[in-house]
């Protein structure tokens, strides 16, 4: 479906690369990306890493785009989607990757009629794994969210949700990769307290997140079954486990995720 389209890039950022690195991988030409930088560094380094059309100017981008990818701040959305909508024509398509920003806000803001799909990826894009939401506003067609599906896909898995649960998304996996670097660290510099080398200790962290998630992935099975497997009578791993459920872990990983939420619905204004 990406074929012969336009793809624009409103902002430069990770995210952006992220998935400018996707489409690229996946066989879109370098001359069918544009993005709108406004830092001089910024474009520079796109453009010499990747190929693609930079310019200084989100109006240009703008108007030549079929699909157009907002991926700015949410602090800037009134701003920039009002310098936008003159240039914006009712048959492109937008995709948000604004967090906490609603398609009905878009909607209302760009008033030609546009279709708004509303993505929520998180930064493990960066290496095309990427656990991304995805939902559409009131004038997208299925054919929008089978564009984005395919250009998220190409970053890592996808799952469509109503919009009215893209708040829980933003705080569960969006803010996620935060609390797992954090859980990294702490594991790390337990090793570290208790007499291994840095390098040792970090290295043995990392992969133990990493084969714990693959396990998880490849299993499907429950957690808790997992977890069971790893736990013996009287073992070591229980005793630590009680440690975690005397410091309330399970119950401040969900607090977090809350709170997350609760920054979410703020910025859209809920």
């Amino acid at each position: 479906m990406l074929d012969g389209k336009t793809i624009g890039f409103i902002g430069g950022g990770n995210m952006a690369e992220a998935i400018i690195k996707g489409l690229l991988s996946g066989g879109l030409p370098a001359a069918s990306i544009m993005v709108a930088e406004p830092l001089p560094s910024r474009r520079d380094f796109l453009s010499g890493e990747y190929g693609v059309e930079l310019h200084d100017n989100s109006l240009e981008v703008a108007q030549r785009a079929d699909v157009i990818i907002l991926a700015i701040k949410p602090q800037m959305a009134a701003s920039v989607l009002t310098e936008l909508e003159t240039a914006i024509s009712c048959d492109t398509l937008i995709i948000s990757i604004m967090a906490g920003i609603s398609t009905d806000f878009i909607e209302k803001t760009l008033t030609n009629g546009v279709r708004v799909v509303r993505v929520m990826p998180n930064t493990p894009a960066l290496i095309q794994a990427a656990a991304t939401a995805i939902c559409t506003g009131r004038k997208a067609t299925p054919q929008d969210l089978e564009i984005s599906r395919e250009i998220f896909s190409l970053v890592g898995t996808v799952a469509t949700i109503p919009e009215k649960q893209m708040d829980a998304v933003t705080g569960l996996s969006g803010s996620g990769p935060a609390y797992v670097f954090t859980f990294i660290e702490a594991l790390a510099d337990a090793g570290v307290k208790n007499g291994l080398p840095r390098d040792i200790a970090a290295q043995l962290a990392v992969q133990t997140v990493v084969g714990a998630a693959g396990m998880a992935a490849q299993t499907g099975e429950h957690p808790a079954l997992l977890r069971e497997k790893v736990t013996s009578p009287g073992g070591t791993t229980i005793a630590a486990l009680h440690t975690l459920e005397n410091g309330r872990f399970r119950g401040l990983i969900m607090d977090a995720v809350d709170s997350a939420c609760r920054r979410s619905k703020e910025l859209s204004g809920k």
